[in-house]
Formats: C-alpha cells, sequence, structure tokens
C-alpha cells in the first residue's frame, strides 16, 4: 500500500512534511478517504487477501451481502470478507505518528495558508468552486478534457463504462466505451481530448489504438496504425491528432476525416523522446508541450522520478525545455510535474501529483517562472484544462473533477489571468 520514495526525497521535506506524506499515503482509506481509527469500528483498518487495506466501513459496503466477497478497487481480485485481518501495523503507525505530531486544528493534508514560492507569491487567489465525481462514479481517473465552449466536461476512467461525460455543474449526462477490445469498446483507456468540431478521441493503451467517438458516445474510427502503447493526447487549431507513445518514444501527428471515418495522415513528428506522456497545444500560438519521464538508473532505494517538459513550435521544432532539476532551483520543494496545459495567454500550466498542487511557468521565453497557483484541496491531481475564467482539475487520489475560479477582494468571479514573465 505504501510507495517506498527513497532516503533522497524525504531528505528534501521537513519533518511536518514528512508527516504530512505518511498521513496521506498510510493512514486514511483510499476508497472513503477517512482516517482510519482503531476506536471507531467502522473506521478500524482491514488487510484484504490480496494485500490492500480498505476501511471496515468500505469493506461492509462494497461486499455483496449473501456471498460475502468483494472486488478489490485497486486490483480487481476477488476477496472473501471472512478472510479479512485487523490490520495491527497501521494502527502502530498512526499512534506512533501523533504522538509525535505538533496539534493542529486543520487536516494535515490540506494547505491552509497559501503555498509561497521563491517569487514570494501565493496559491490564495485561487480558490476551490466546486467538486463532483467521488469514488463510484469515477474510478481511478486518468484523463480530463472540455467540450467545445459549453463546459461540458469529459473524464476517462476505470469503470465498467469507461467515459463519462458531466455537465458543468457536475450533473452525469452520458457514459459509454464499456471495458473491452471490440469495436466501440475501452481496454485501458489513459487520455481524452475532444476536437474542435466535437468528437471525444481516447488514447487505449491496453489495445494499442486511439479511438474516436462521437459526443453522444457512438464509435467513429479506431486508429491503430504503427502506435506501440499510445499514452497523451490532445488536438491542434485544425483539429488534428497529437498522440504521444511511451513504448515509441514518440510523437505521433494524425490528421482524420471525422465525418467519413478515416485516417488521412499518420506521421511521425518527434522522435527519440524519453517515455512521453501529457501533450498539449496552445490556442493562441500552435505550440507543442510534451512532458518526458526520463529513466533514472540509480539503484531502486535512491531512485527518483525526473520529468523534462518540451515546447515545440508548429513545425515541431524544439523552443524551450525545463526539467524537475531546474525547477527545483527555484522551490524550497521537488516538482513532479505530471499534467500539461496552456492558458489563454499562451502560459505554461503544469500540474505537480506529488505535492499536490498545479503551478504556472509562465511563457518561458526568458526561462520558467514559477508560480504556484492551487495548493488547496488537491491529492494527486493528474490533468488540467482551462475554461474562460476556470480552471478543471482531475484529482485521481480523491477521483473527483474539483473547479477553481479567481475570486476578487469583493467576492465576485473574475477571469483566470496567470502572472507572466
Amino acid at each position: 500500500m505504501a510507495v517506498n520514495r527513497g532516503p533522497g526525497r524525504c531528505g528534501s521535506l521537513s519533518p511536518e512534511g514528512i508527516l504530512r506524506e505518511a498521513q496521506i499515503n498510510l493512514l486514511e482509506c483510499k476508497v472513503c478517504f477517512e482516517k482510519f481509527s482503531s476506536q471507531q469500528r467502522e473506521r478500524r483498518p482491514r488487510n484484504l487477501s490480496c494485500g490492500h487495506v480498505l476501511c471496515l466501513e468500505c469493506i461492509t459496503a462494497l461486499s455483496h451481502p449473501l456471498l460475502r466477497k468483494l472486488e478489490c478497487p485497486f486490483c480487481r481480485q476477488m476477496c472473501s470478507v471472512d478472510s479479512t485481518s485487523h490490520c495491527q501495523a497501521i494502527c502502530d503507525l498512526q499512534e506512533l505518528l501523533l504522538s509525535r505530531s505538533p496539534r493542529s486544528s486543520a487536516p494535515p493534508h490540506r494547505a491552509t495558508g497559501g503555498f509561497k514560492s521563491a517569487a514570494g507569491l501565493t496559491s490564495s487567489a485561487l480558490h476551490l468552486h466546486s467538486a463532483f465525481g467521488g469514488w463510484g462514479t469515477l474510478i481511478n481517473p486518468t484523463g480530463i478534457a472540455v467540450l467545445g465552449s459549453s463546459g461540458t466536461i469529459v473524464v476517462v476512467h476505470d469503470g465498467e463504462k469507461r467515459v463519462v461525460v458531466f455537465s458543468p455543474q457536475g450533473k452525469l449526462l452520458n457514459s459509454f466505451g464499456r471495458r473491452g477490445q471490440a469495436s466501440g469498446e475501452l481496454w485501458y483507456p489513459v487520455d481524452v481530448a475532444v476536437t474542435p468540431c466535437g468528437y471525444v478521441v481516447v488514447t487505449d493503451a491496453g489495445d494499442k489504438a486511439v479511438k474516436i467517438f462521437t459526443s453522444r458516445g457512438n464509435h467513429v474510427l479506431t486508429v491503430r496504425d504503427s502506435f506501440q502503447v499510445p499514452w497523451g493526447v490532445g488536438t491542434d487549431g485544425d483539429g488534428h491528432l497529437l498522440v504521444t507513445d511511451i513504448q515509441a518514444g514518440a510523437l505521433f501527428h494524425v490528421k482524420v476525416d471525422y465525418t467519413r471515418g478515416v485516417v488521412l495522415e499518420h506521421r511521425t513528428a518527434i522522435s527519440e523522446l524519453q517515455q512521453p506522456k501529457a501533450v498539449a497545444c496552445c490556442p493562441v500560438t500552435g505550440n507543442t508541450a510534451v512532458m518526458e519521464h526520463l529513466t533514472d538508473h540509480t539503484p531502486p532505494p535512491v531512485r527518483q522520478q525526473h520529468t523534462r517538459l518540451k515546447v515545440f513550435n508548429k513545425d515541431f521544432h524544439l523552443l524551450h525545455q525545463t526539467d524537475t532539476f531546474s525547477l527545483t532551483l527555484q522551490s524550497t520543494v521537488r516538482l513532479n510535474m505530471s499534467g500539461v496545459v496552456f492558458d489563454a495567454d499562451g502560459g505554461v500550466l503544469v500540474t505537480d501529483c506529488k505535492q499536490g498542487m498545479v503551478w504556472s511557468l509562465g511563457k518561458l521565453q526568458n526561462g520558467p517562472v514559477l508560480t504556484p497557483l492551487v495548493g488547496d484541496h488537491l491529492i494527486r491531481p493528474v490533468g488540467l484544462v482551462t475554461l474562460d475564467n476556470m480552471l478543471i482539475i482531475l484529482d485521481s487520489g480523491e477521483h473527483a473533477v474539483k473547479i477553481y475560479m479567481v475570486k476578487s477582494d469583493t467576492g465576485s468571479t473574475t477571469k483566470l489571468m496567470c502572472e507572466q514573465a
């Protein structure tokens, strides 16, 4: 259940930071996100036969009342309720950490005062406006997109129907793409994009394909060609597809006739990338941003995740790049960039899935200017999109979509404008 972050990771955190990491990753149920407790019966941690740990209340809620079995929400293994056991290790760790932690009225995994960067700016300008989804409605979501100016939100996740469509207010409008490898089905969806004319494009890494649907969920086309493990997907201003492939180490540019359901052109736009995942196209400049995940050859105990962001022009020539190390020099925390998007002015925004934050890097012409935008109410942000005055974030840690907006001193909502270099 716990992730070994290595001594290098812990060494970069304060004691309060280490405590926060432990409380997020070890001391709460990852289904209901309530803290484990040996005093409350329904909150007691229980070991499933597969090795994952849930609270007793979630085991009861997820299990069949007659068969007394449940499917583990993380590994999908069938487990018997009668074979669960008390997880004494978590209770002992909880008692040890709480006895050493300073008393605070605020939850340990929530930032409360705005996070300061090297520039002295804070993330208090963006406020959580609404949130929706949650476990069951969304299961381990991985990709998010917005359908046109209407603000309709499209999410891919690990549910029985892999694509879920919400209204801007969070109402479930539609779901499609059943689990499977047949035509119109999705095996392991990773990312989603929406074309200017409203087609929904999903990368299916499990089926080694990109699959295209209408906004109502009707299957239009499956593109395979030379894909090995397609991952991130975006669209340019003409509706052409930008697809990263982590196995091929490349960015593909795909032109599609959506009306006829045929591929017009499929070419490698950029090669020799290192495990490229997230991709985004700037609506202002036409530039393309690609997030690489670099291989760390150090032994596992000290291995750390390294990411590199590259920005290319319309002709896919490299303009700018920055990486985890150079960004860490500007801040007291080590960034772990995951998702990327451009704002309305052409600035770059990235999610930090480890710190639970969203950062602005500016326009990158003169180097990145690191500015924290969101540091409250996020656990593991994996994707984000911008729309008018909103920043819409996919938080896989809470299986939820969260909408942030800018408020003026009077409390009224103003247009989202990020600090730029």
